[in-house]
């Protein structure tokens, strides 16, 4: 039987390059510089994989454990680009806090190797040990600066509450599997559409141990409590990298499960995910409104973003999952930026993660203030940028499944949001400055990146129908594969 090795070509080489980031560091003199291109270098060939053998169609290998469909191939992209501009936008900041180091992009690189995992995952074990890889690694990075209290605090939150989630996850499988016989989630499909009624509690009860796991993943309420106090605590690098790609990952496992694997359960799963949803959505605004600190602001923003992914998911429908996928590619490039804007203000011995650091940067920097602009705009979903298309997406598609009342509610929520948004571009524009003079030095390629980043909420829209139309042939292959 002849072994194919293509489709996991990116996985093996971004791999093998961290195992060489990590012996560089070790054995070379002023090695970081080194590690930090070989890094730069990983991502890019990756990304460069991926791109290469983009799959026309689904390919099962390692025993059909692992799949590569054009949706694996499309995120596995997006991933490594997000992972790639993570790095370089906190380059400078990273050697200020002595954080440029081989490790920290090793791990960076093994949490990437595992969200692709996820990705192309057709397994139940390997979707796990994925999974776990990404979350091993998370919580190192959120510990990575071990002279910071708030960061070994929320690295501890995040350990703990992860840990409840991915044992909650290993429970709700191992419950599918008593049931089903199988771990493979073909398999596991066919006998749950056998199986499927709502007098089954044991399959009600693995469904709301997935279904809780996954919410602890993303950070739906009301399992959000880890969200502010890792995004807060965390060094702004490494909340940069879990505001950004995760989240991507998260919703790569949410459609191996809940479309490759229970679809057939969607009668059930529906009210729970929208509960998530109007929760999320709700609260995420509400309390993100009295939020002094520029982080945890964005991170119950964050969470709010994650209820409007769901509300394309809950709709069941191919349309429907389309535009979470595209709400999700949309939400991650926002959040890149918001977050990059507080590397880009920071500086040595000073985190400008305070909404007060933000107070007329306009008069010192109107650049900057700009890309601000364009990007709370975004993600208020104020037209004509992206964001505002990218809502009415997934509030389409519960329109379409007669669901107007959420609709409303969405929309509603939405208004609220924006007054925390708004209120961020009134700082920048109009209130004074406490400092006189605000320099502000980064390098010219961090610049340039989180410049096209946050122009791009505008300059992509004429691409926005190719984007949908990619993001709807990725939900194909995956809804089509059974």
């Amino acid at each position: 039987m002849e072994f194919n090795i293509q489709p996991i070509l990116p996985e093996a080489f971004i791999t093998l390059m961290a195992c060489l980031v990590l012996m560089v560091d070790v054995y070379v003199r002023q090695g970081r510089s080194i590690c930090y291109l070989l890094t730069i270098i990983a991502l890019l060939g990756g990304a460069y994989l991926c791109w290469y053998d983009l799959a026309t169609e689904s390919i099962t290998v390692l025993n059909g454990m692992f799949i590569d469909d054009i949706f694996s191939d499309i995120l596995k992209i997006v991933i490594c680009v997000l992972a790639l501009l993570v790095f370089v936008y906190s380059r400078e900041y990273s050697k200020f806090r002595e954080l440029f180091q081989g490790e920290y992009f090793a791990l960076g690189l093994f949490a990437v190797v595992g969200m692709m995992v996820m990705t192309s995952a057709n397994h139940f074990l390997v979707l796990y040990l994925g999974l776990e890889l990404l979350s091993l690694c998370l919580y190192t990075m959120v510990a990575f600066q071990r002279d910071s209290v708030l960061a070994t605090e929320a690295a501890m939150k995040y350990f703990v509450l992860g840990a409840l989630g991915s044992a909650m996850l290993l429970y709700g499988m191992s419950i599918i599997y008593g049931l089903t016989g199988s771990l493979d989630i073909e398999t596991v499909r066919i006998s749950v559409a056998a199986q499927a009624s709502p007098d089954n509690l044991a399959l009600i009860l693995g469904l709301v141990f997935i279904l809780v796991s996954l919410a602890f993943k993303i950070g739906a309420v009301p399992f959000h409590m880890w969200v502010p106090d890792v995004y807060h605590g965390a060094p702004t690098s490494s909340t940069l990298f879990i505001s950004t790609a995760p989240k991507l990952a998260g919703f790569a496992i949410i459609v191996r499960l809940l479309v490759g694997g229970l679809e057939d359960l969607h009668f059930m799963w529906r009210d729970m995910v929208v509960i998530l949803a109007v929760l999320s959505i709700s609260i995420g605004n509400l309390i993100a409104i009295a939020q002094t600190n520029f982080k945890r602001m964005l991170a119950y923003s964050a969470i709010s973003h994650m209820g409007f992914m769901l509300l394309g998911v809950l709709a069941g429908t191919e349309n429907g999952y389309s535009a979470a996928l595209f709400y999700s590619l949309v939400y991650v490039f926002m959040g890149l930026g918001g977050f990059g804007i507080i590397v880009l203000l920071s500086r040595a011995g000073y985190e400008a993660d305070e909404l007060e650091d933000l107070r007329g940067l306009n008069k010192t920097n109107p650049w900057y203030a700009l890309l601000i602009l364009l990007l709370m705009f975004s993600m208020a979903g104020v037209p004509p940028t992206i964001g505002f298309f990218a809502k009415l997406s997934v509030i389409q598609a519960i329109i379409d499944v007669d669901m107007t009342w959420l609709a409303v509610v969405a929309v509603l929520f939405a208004v609220v949001g924006a007054f925390y948004y708004l209120r961020v571009v009134k700082l920048v524009y109009f209130d004074s400055s406490p400092d006189e003079v605000r320099i502000i030095e980064a390098p010219a390629d961090m610049r340039f990146f989180l410049s096209v980043n946050a122009l791009a909420m505008v300059l992509l829209l004429p691409l926005m129908g190719p984007i949908q139309e990619l993001c709807t042939q990725a939900i194909a292959s995956v809804v089509n594969a059974f």
